[in-house]
């Protein structure tokens, strides 16, 4: 199988950005194919990081990039066949990096902010089902009302934001950063009929450390109908503290 890179297409997304969004549009899960080793992808992984936390943005390291000698200490192979199965439903060669995913509906080169503005905007008008997502002593709770019956509900655990300086691959030596780092990919069920699903899913105590991302999508690969996250403990801790007169 043949990879590919996107070249680089970075606009103001400083500019672009911030008229799409308001408390009253809905959800959006925007997944970033990218890559330590890849030297196209830092101006999307900046791209994401702007996104967030405007829309629910999930930041997934393939293995590709991965040599015998060195590799993408965020790489996993679920997120590596997970990018496999939009490229085949895309209709595309192979998979590349930075690819951009907005709500399982469309792909693009994950630098292009304009794009990204755009397909947001299109994708956060239609109506969807929200997650309600709760910690709870055993682990995370999970409520969903009026979703799409027979959709798969999925549940990412990622790392708040990460930097690295990596030994090899095209970025060796230079320092990178990057947000909602993907360390794990999960299936938790489907939505029964009637379109309501509640499900306790157990998780270790260190999760609370990191960022819980839900979302239920039609197939392994298709639409995603609906999206919700939920931030590290001391994020929500840091966040009330704030609000004190």
């Amino acid at each position: 199988m043949n990879y590919r890179r996107a070249r680089w297409l970075l606009l103001p997304a400083a500019i672009l950005l911030p008229a799409v969004y308001g408390a009253d549009r809905a959800p959006v899960l925007v997944e970033l194919f990218t890559s330590e080793g890849c030297s196209s992808c830092p101006p999307a992984d900046v791209l994401l990081e702007k996104l967030d936390p405007a829309v629910v943005v999930l930041s997934e390291h393939v293995t590709y990039w991965d040599t015998k000698l060195w590799r993408d200490r965020f790489s996993l192979a679920d997120v590596t066949s997970r990018q496999q199965g939009y490229a085949e439903r895309f209709h595309l060669d192979s998979p590349y990096t930075p690819e951009m995913v907005v709500n399982g509906s469309v792909e693009f080169n994950g630098s292009n902010a304009r794009r990204a503005a755009d397909e947001i905007a299109k994708a956060s008008d239609r109506v969807k089902a929200v997650p309600r997502l709760s910690w709870v002593p055993r682990g995370v709770q999970i409520q969903i009302d009026g979703a799409h019956t027979g959709d798969r509900v999925y549940l990412a655990l990622a790392d708040d934001s990460a930097s690295s300086s990596p030994s090899g691959g095209e970025n060796a030596g230079r320092k990178l950063h990057f947000v909602a780092v993907c360390r794990q990919i999960r299936k938790t069920g489907k939505v029964p009929p009637g379109g309501a699903y509640y499900e306790l899913i157990e998780l270790p105590e260190k999760a609370r450390r990191q960022r819980v991302i839900v979302w239920t999508q039609s197939g392994d690969n298709g639409v995603v109908a609906s999206a919700a996250m939920l931030p590290p403990t001391e994020n929500q801790a840091a966040a009330a503290a704030a609000a004190l007169p």
